[in-house]
């Protein structure tokens, strides 16, 4: 459980990670609950994503968003603003989830806010693949 924690985690920062493929491998040894499974793995991986939002943060200190949307940078935070802390449901996604964490951050997104939308988005993702490998067991 704590190689998935740790793999989770890893996974959601901006270094590469493989924590669905753990995910999987677990559920089908069966030694664990899948719940706690779904639950350690969504911790992991939505504390990585607050890391990414922390850096943003971070960022943010040292180049205020207000300072940096100029012409041709006002159309893409303008989208952030709009959408806000929601569309960090989608921080499961590969190569635009770990920069959706940073943006929040750096747009000053409510970390309440953020930590909820981000454990929502990763809880669908490993429930997602827990939904598939139970189908692939029961059709099997």
């Amino acid at each position: 459980m704590w190689g998935l924690l740790l793999s989770a985690f890893i996974s959601s920062t901006l270094a590469p990670g493989g924590s669905e493929a753990l995910f999987v491998a677990l559920l089908l040894q069966g030694f664990h609950s899948p719940l706690a499974l779904l639950l350690v793995a969504t911790v992991g991986n939505t504390l990585g994503g607050l890391s990414s939002w922390l850096i943003g943060r971070l960022i943010a200190r040292k180049y205020p968003a207000e300072r940096l949307a100029n012409a041709r940078h006002e159309a893409a935070v303008a989208k952030v603003r709009r959408w806000g802390s929601p569309i960090l449901l989608l921080s499961w996604l590969p190569l635009v989830g770990d920069p959706l964490c940073v943006a929040a951050g750096w747009l000053r997104i409510n970390v309440l806010s953020a930590l909820c939308f981000i454990a929502i988005g990763k809880a669908a993702r490993y429930g997602a693949l827990w939904w598939v490998v139970n189908q692939g067991v029961s059709s099997g």
